[in-house]
């Protein structure tokens, strides 16, 4: 069991190697870099010496390249992404940072909820087959996840924040709000995230539920669960215990993509709420053109995707006996 861990883990270190080093060659195959993009953006000319210091500020070097990914990997270490182009001179670490904290906050969250409703949902529905909950509840979901996510958020905050009144219209908080560990602002950020957390988990629920109920119904007629029942198992046990437990798995594997996803925000939610997530970051940086901060982005999102299915894996190796290595 613990050499497939290992052999895994090691699976996952080189992976996550290679995108380092990706994220170290396309920035410097592309056109233009950090300095360029500075120096653009002033008003006057600016003179050799500005130059220098702004390419000593965001580790723009002629170095040779092998020197310049050995400086590359040691601040990667110290956890120095470089400076924001458009956010000058913030880090770039804290700028992801700050981002990073609404989008867990808001597509985490939404994300958790969707997959725990819409999963345990599925399991009763095919326990229940040709009941009232199989009957509505899967047309319906799948109805309303068909429709466009954009389309639905702008709806929703047409209804509710427009016309009725009952949201926010916009950001996370108030803007007359400091940022705090107070009930006040918890429950501004609160009211903030409840209409787009609940476009997210409308738009994402029938997925999960659709895809555990169709599992469900071909793990129940499996011979597993015929014997269960013939040892006289209780109902609850023989649902949780045995058939829902083995049609968990795919859904679980979706899940860990989609929990490694969610650092690269929730990205339609977050313009259509205008929401500071690492989604919105992203956009901004692509029209800013802010390449360091991109770089960090993308790192972080391939990172996070990563350790993800690897969590997944092991979760996967815990649950389906399957799965392992046999003596």
């Amino acid at each position: 069991m613990s050499r497939l861990v290992l052999a895994r883990l090691g699976f996952y270190l080189v992976a996550a190697w290679a995108a380092l080093t990706l994220n170290f060659l396309v920035p410097r195959l592309m056109p233009g870099d950090a300095t360029t993009v500075m120096a653009g953006r002033m008003s006057a000319s600016a003179s050799p010496e500005q130059i220098a210091a702004m390419r000593a500020a965001f580790g723009d070097t002629d170095a040779p390249l092998h020197e310049q990914y050995v400086t590359y990997l040691g601040d990667l270490a110290r956890g120095d992404l470089g400076r924001s182009t458009s956010q000058y001179p913030a880090r770039v670490v804290d700028v992801i940072a700050t981002g990073l904290v609404w989008t867990l906050a808001l597509g985490g969250v939404a994300l958790v909820l969707s997959f725990v409703l819409g999963t345990a949902l599925g399991v009763l529905a095919a326990w229940r087959r040709s009941g009232w909950l199989d009957a509505v509840l899967p047309p319906v979901l799948a109805l309303s996840g068909a429709f466009p996510y954009f389309w639905l958020a702008m709806l929703a905050l047409h209804l509710f924040g427009f016309t009725l009144g009952w949201t926010p219209l916009r950001h996370a908080y108030c803007d007359h709000l400091e940022p705090g560990w107070s009930l006040r602002f918890a429950v501004d950020v609160v009211q903030h995230a409840a209409l787009p957390a609940l476009t997210i988990v409308v738009a994402t629920i029938g997925g999960w539920l659709l895809s555990m109920r169709n599992t469900m119904i071909g793990v129940l007629g499996t011979e597993q669960i015929t014997l269960a029942r013939a040892k006289g198992l209780s109902s609850r046990r023989v649902l949780w215990a045995y058939a829902a437990r083995n049609a968990i798995l795919p859904n679980l594997t979706s899940f860990g993509m989609a929990l490694g996803f969610v650092l690269g925000g929730s990205l339609l939610t977050e313009i259509v709420f205008s929401y500071p997530g690492t989604g919105y970051l992203l956009i901004q940086a692509v029209r800013t053109q802010d390449y360091p901060l991109m770089q960090g982005l993308f790192l972080a999102i391939t990172l996070a995707v990563l350790a993800a299915n690897f969590l997944v894996d092991l979760l996967t190796l815990a649950l389906d006996p399957r799965t392992r290595p046999h003596a």
